[in-house]
């Protein structure tokens, strides 16, 4: 059955203007072109150096976009655009008190969606594919007031969402992915639809594209299962004396570690299991 789940701990941005598409084209990871043509895309926000800074999906609304953002971070991301904004004919404000995210999820929920981002049929809003994977359902990008009425659809709570999240090894922003350490390609961006190769410069294109082609990618940002609660976040997970990676996040029963490739490999042909925070672990 199709369900439903507030995502509460999200914000929303709103860039519009002439420039919009022009001013974030320059920046984000991903091909704004693709959001002219109707498509929420996911994206991140990088330094010069290639690193993590902020992620987040865009999603066409009037005249501009709005990003659907991480609520807590929400802040540092709207200064730091406005800083790149300079001269450009952009508006970069806070709509958190204005709209809100729900996810959409289950079975029979494809039947309610539009091929691209469309209406939604709860009222005010926008409701799209989620762009990472299809397995992940759907976003709910609407308005607090009126609040939207979701017939049929049954509620979940944060525990399902997140338990399907880390089983389908998707990031929850900074939780997953250390800032200003972390390359996009470590954490699974390409597999995310979250990075465009061929869309041309952005923020720490250079290094995210010698990553690819040099075959440097090292790590992979992994599920593992265990019983009961998960390993505390930034946990080591060990093979015997080897650290194979780091607890990121954790639902209970499952946790999403950034691990290395060649060590996790190499524990598996070994038979070595996994520890972390003193509990067994399983890569899934």
């Amino acid at each position: 059955m199709a369900q439903f789940c507030p995502l509460t701990g999200r914000g929303v941005i709103a860039v519009s203007g002439g420039d919009a598409q022009a001013f974030l084209q320059g920046l984000i990871s991903n091909d704004m072109t693709k959001v002219a043509d109707g498509q929420a895309i996911y994206a991140a926000l990088l330094t010069a150096q290639g690193k993590f800074l902020f992620d987040f999906f865009v999603v066409p609304w009037g005249d501009g976009v709005l990003l659907d953002c991480e609520g807590e971070r929400r802040a540092d991301l709207l200064k730091k655009l406005k800083m790149y904004k300079l001269r450009s004919a952009v508006d970069v404000t806070d709509e958190t008190e204005v709209f809100a995210v729900t996810a959409l999820f289950g079975d029979g929920l494809e039947a309610l969606l539009a091929p691209a981002a469309a209406p939604s049929p709860w009222g005010a809003g926008v409701i799209f594919h989620d762009p990472r994977d299809p397995a992940m359902g759907a976003r709910l990008l609407h308005r607090r007031q009126p609040a939207p009425d979701f017939g049929a659809l049954a509620a979940a709570d944060a525990a399902a969402y997140e338990a399907r999240r880390v089983a389908l090894a998707l990031p929850d922003g900074a939780r997953d992915i250390a800032v200003e350490k972390d390359g996009l390609l470590d954490v699974g961006f390409e597999r995310l639809n979250g990075v465009d190769f061929a869309k041309g410069c952005y923020m720490g294109q250079e290094v995210t594209a010698r990553m690819k082609y040099r075959g440097l990618v090292k790590k992979t940002l992994a599920p593992l299962t265990c019983d009961g609660p998960p390993p505390a976040p930034g946990s080591a997970v060990m093979a015997g004396a080897v650290e194979v990676g780091q607890i990121r996040s954790g639902v209970d029963g499952a946790a999403l570690a950034l691990l290395r490739q060649d060590r996790l490999a190499a524990a598996a042909d070994a038979g070595t299991p996994l520890i972390a925070d003193g509990k067994p672990v399983s890569a899934a």
